[in-house]
């Protein structure tokens, strides 16, 4: 029962992943047949991560009312819909529309599966969780990549995984007694929370400095994944249909970075997990320059243990008795991360060179090495 909802959950992680890279995959062409600027695509990502932010700070709340299984089921259901909306989207002001639901569910699942397998499962299980997000995030480029270069178009690539969310929906409701079991069954190992404000979590020392470095992190992996296929297209002289495709290496860095990282956490720690995957970035974010496909692999690589290390360390840096309150702030502080970096990046694509990217990316990672050093600093003299 423990390590079949596991694998439900892992199922989860994938559906979770599916959506996020289609629309950076599609866009090149999508953009063109709703006859909008190719930076319009930051201002779908701000509406979609609105909804994360919104979602994530509601999940406690939601998840201790319904359950786990039924904000999830409900969730991955309002995923499909949004899908199956953008594929018979005609104007953009539709495509925003379907964005709003698609947000709210994404922050639902994001939060509500984190806190569950950090309660209920070994930390190398965190690592592996979010290399099956990869995998999703891996996989939806090249469901793109079929439907543009077998003429079937765009719409066909978001009804495609629509209907793969579908069936994952539906594996999840007819086993969604597990996870009522699965926390009975552990309720022994579950640490119990504080209730505190969010303006006093933010007074605990270290947790801006952490909140920051998250920030900088998912406005990374955010503009690197939602642009790279633009990037391709635009500054490389790819064709749309090709670079959907070789858009995937960030993500299947990410996904390999994230099951080799689960063998090899325990053993180097969670800051240094960091540190190395922060240097892995900067070089590949220089090579990108001149072998585009190796930078962005290189790229999603170095992406890899950071999400999963800092929100694993968070109960060791600041008490387990605050560390949901703190998770629940680092993840809305991630999902502004991801909402402002890529639609400023949109802004420097109109209005300077899309060829900036590989600097933009430089840049976020620089700050982000140097909020991360400040705050083992803090954390060391505490």
């Amino acid at each position: 029962m423990y390590s079949f909802l596991l694998a439900i959950i892992y199922l989860i992680f994938i559906s979770l992943g599916l959506p996020d890279s289609l629309i950076g995959s599609a866009w090149p062409i999508m953009h063109l047949d709703l006859a909008v600027s190719i930076s319009y695509m930051g201002i779908v990502t701000v509406i979609i991560s609105l909804g994360t932010v919104v979602s994530s700070l509601y999940s406690d709340k939601l998840t201790k009312r319904f359950g786990v299984g039924i904000v999830t089921t409900i969730s991955i259901f309002l995923s499909a819909l949004s899908l199956i909306g953008y594929a018979f989207s005609r104007q953009f002001w539709m495509v925003c529309l379907c964005a709003i639901p698609y947000g709210l569910a994404a922050g639902a699942i994001d939060a509500a599966i984190n806190n569950y397998v950090a309660l209920h499962y070994k930390s190398s299980h965190m690592s592996w969780l979010h290399c099956f997000w990869g995998v999703g995030v891996s996989i939806s480029p090249y469901i793109m990549s079929f439907a543009l270069i077998t003429d079937r178009g765009w719409n066909a690539g978001f009804r495609i995984v629509s209907y793969i969310q579908i069936i994952i929906v539906l594996v999840v409701l007819f086993n969604i007694s597990l996870f009522k079991k699965v926390s009975t069954s552990t309720s022994n190992d579950v640490i119990s929370s504080i209730d505190i404000k969010y303006t006093d979590i933010i007074k605990i020392k270290g947790v801006k400095l952490i909140l920051f470095t998250f920030f900088c992190y998912c406005g990374l992996e955010g503009t690197a994944g939602i642009w790279a296929s633009s990037y391709l297209v635009e500054a490389r002289g790819m064709d749309a249909e090709i670079a959907a495709r070789y858009a995937a290496y960030f993500y299947i860095g990410i996904t390999l970075g994230r099951f080799i990282s689960g063998f090899i956490t325990n053993k180097l720690g969670d800051k240094n997990m960091i540190t190395l995957g922060q240097a892995i970035i900067l070089i590949g974010g220089f090579i990108m320059f001149v072998y585009p496909l190796v930078g962005l692999l290189l790229v999603g690589l170095g992406c890899a243990p950071i999400y999963p290390a800092i929100i694993h360390s968070t109960p060791y840096n600041f008490g387990k008795e605050y560390s949901q309150a703190i998770i629940g702030i680092e993840m809305a502080s991630a999902y502004v991360g991801t909402t402002l970096m890529p639609a400023i990046f949109g802004l420097v694509a109109e209005y300077i060179s899309i060829d900036a990217y590989p600097i933009y990316l430089i840049l976020i990672t620089g700050t982000m090495l140097f909020t991360a050093n400040r705050f083992n600093r803090l954390m060391k003299n505490t």
